[in-house]
């Protein structure tokens, strides 16, 4: 035995070398699962590796500023520098085509809006709630107004790690946002202070029986034990995969995930492609106001926008009953966070812009706009798109990937795989470890406040005090013909219905405003308060 040691020890490493890659060489002769490694044994594997790696060389090397999609570098950078309160600015003007087709012209004012010294903004310039509340005309008993226009969009825990999850819900807390739980059921990590927004889809989790069928009980008790549920949205579909269920492994689904989604462990669950609670637009209607009745909450639905039919029929039944969703979020067909086939991804449903115009038309010609708050999701979290937005109708903005990247998501694209290199997007413990929740809450937080901060700024640059007093007028597209650019109103052939605004400090006001927002006077009277009464004791 010690000879043959010897013997080996003998050998220089080059020969090993030499016949691990005989060895390498032989096996990719002879297996038969992949014709390159076959016809070029060795090589082959070099062109795999750079596959694998490609989109991180186009990425950092490649693409220019400019290039990449969902996002390019320069949104990127943007958000990165808003989340850690760096400069954020760009020099030497724009580097973007202005002639290309949909590029946003706003246009601002002769004489901008002016802040005086008793003005709120002057006291808190990232102060930006929303000018409407909702479940206001149908009285609901708990009506809600978000205290921020920008909030973070539909992402499940189990979709997103632990530690993003619980830093995107302490930064809203911190940002006065609320904070929407996808439709994964209402974790531990979503309670740590912010509002929420319970979110559920065709699988029901959370609020599900024995049998995967919706229980009212569940829902009842769930919003009674947390109060800072402060609405229930159905989503009906998503932007990303609109009309497609999907199945949860068995494999991914662990204890914890097992008792927030009230589904066994180890077992596959499926996610309906339609919901089993109800099948019609009458009985969705029914739906919504069983739910408000029994939790008090105003209630909405989240849907990408495709065939017009069924939003006619539920504009109709609401104008003539007074009843239905209390908001509505409009997602868009670009896709989003949820894992889909490129098919779906790509080609189903409207894009944002053009969903939204749609289904604001339509509920304008039935006199539904001043009581629906309509909320905008898709790639909308820049405040260029913020105002574009605005001027169409909507009255607060969801956001998911930007708000993914501001604590920490690098646009890898392989968020469904498990293996998601930043922590944000995998259940791997080792990976998330790198997330630490102190420092990524604070870059969420400063995410929304310097969107807030500089989407004020261009709004009083149009002479506006608050983004909802945007008209179709005030901002125009390059639409690629002999007129170049044309207003909003004249691409989409409608203008939208005034929002009820009477000024910010009205809104500031509010009993019914979210997030626990309070006046620095406020802050300082109730911290005088706690310190009198730790004298007295």
């Amino acid at each position: 035995m010690e000879n043959i040691l010897s013997f080996i020890s003998a050998i220089p490493w080059w020969v090993w070398v030499i016949i691990g890659l005989v060895l390498v060489a032989i096996y990719d002769v002879l297996q038969k699962k992949h014709v390159i490694l076959h016809n070029f044994p060795i090589v082959g594997h070099f062109r795999y590796m750079l596959e694998t790696i490609g989109p991180e060389l186009r990425q950092y090397i490649v693409a220019n500023n400019r290039e990449e999609l969902p996002f390019n570098r320069i949104e990127r950078g943007w958000i990165y520098a808003s989340a850690k309160n760096e400069n954020n600015y760009e020099g030497f003007g724009t580097d973007r085509d202005i002639y290309e087709p949909n590029y946003i012209f706003i246009k601002n004012a002769l004489m901008p809006f002016k802040i005086d010294a008793k003005h709120p903004n002057a006291k808190d310039p990232y102060f930006l709630a929303c000018a409407k509340i909702m479940g206001a005309h149908s009285k609901r008993r708990r009506p809600y107004r978000p205290a921020s226009v920008i909030n973070v969009s539909a992402m499940s825990f189990g979709s997103l790690s632990a530690r993003a999850v619980e830093s995107l819900n302490r930064g809203c807390k911190l940002a006065y946002a609320y904070h929407n739980t996808g439709e994964g059921g209402l974790s531990p990590y979503h309670t740590t202070g912010a509002d929420v927004i319970f979110h559920f889809g065709t699988g029901y989790f959370g609020v599900r029986d024995e049998n995967g069928n919706f229980s009212m009980e569940k829902l009842k008790k769930l919003v009674a034990d947390n109060p800072q549920v402060r609405a229930i949205e159905v989503k009906l579909s998503q932007g990303a995969k609109p009309g497609k269920g999907g199945v949860l492994p068995g494999s991914k689904i662990t204890q914890e995930i097992a008792e927030i989604r009230h589904v066994p462990v180890g077992k596959d669950v499926l996610s309906p492609p339609s919901h089993s609670a109800f099948s019609t637009v009458e009985e969705l209607v029914t739906f919504i106001e069983d739910i408000a009745e029994n939790t008090g909450l105003p209630v909405g639905i989240k849907a990408a926008v495709g065939k017009l039919e069924d939003w006619e029929k539920l504009a109709g039944i609401m104008e003539e009953t007074g009843k239905g969703p209390d908001f509505v979020t409009i997602d868009g067909g670009e896709g989003g966070t949820g894992a889909a086939p490129p098919s779906f991804a790509d080609h189903m449903a409207l894009p944002w812009m053009y969903g939204f115009a749609e289904v604001y038309t339509i509920f304008k010609k039935h006199n539904l706009c001043e009581r629906t708050v309509f909320i905008g999701s898709g790639k909308l979290g820049f405040p260029a798109k913020a105002v574009m937005a605005f001027a169409m109708g909507v009255d607060c903005i969801n956001v998911a990937r930007e708000a993914m990247m501001s604590v920490g998501c690098i646009q890898a694209q392989i968020c469904h795989t498990n293996h998601c290199p930043s922590g944000v997007a995998t259940q791997n413990k080792w990976k998330q470890r790198g997330i630490d929740i102190e420092d990524k809450s604070t870059r969420a937080h400063f995410y929304f406040k310097n969107f807030r901060k500089e989407f004020l700024e261009m709004t009083h640059a149009s002479g506006y005090e608050h983004p909802a007093q945007y008209t179709m007028d005030d901002v125009e597209l390059t639409v690629g013909d002999k007129n170049l650019i044309k207003s909003l109103a004249r691409v989409f052939t409608y203008h939208k219905i005034e929002v009820p605004f009477t000024g910010i400090k009205d809104i500031q006001k509010c009993p019914n405003l979210g997030g626990g927002y309070k006046l620095k006077e406020e802050k300082k009277a109730v911290k005088k308060a706690k310190q009198n009464e730790k004298v007295r004791w």
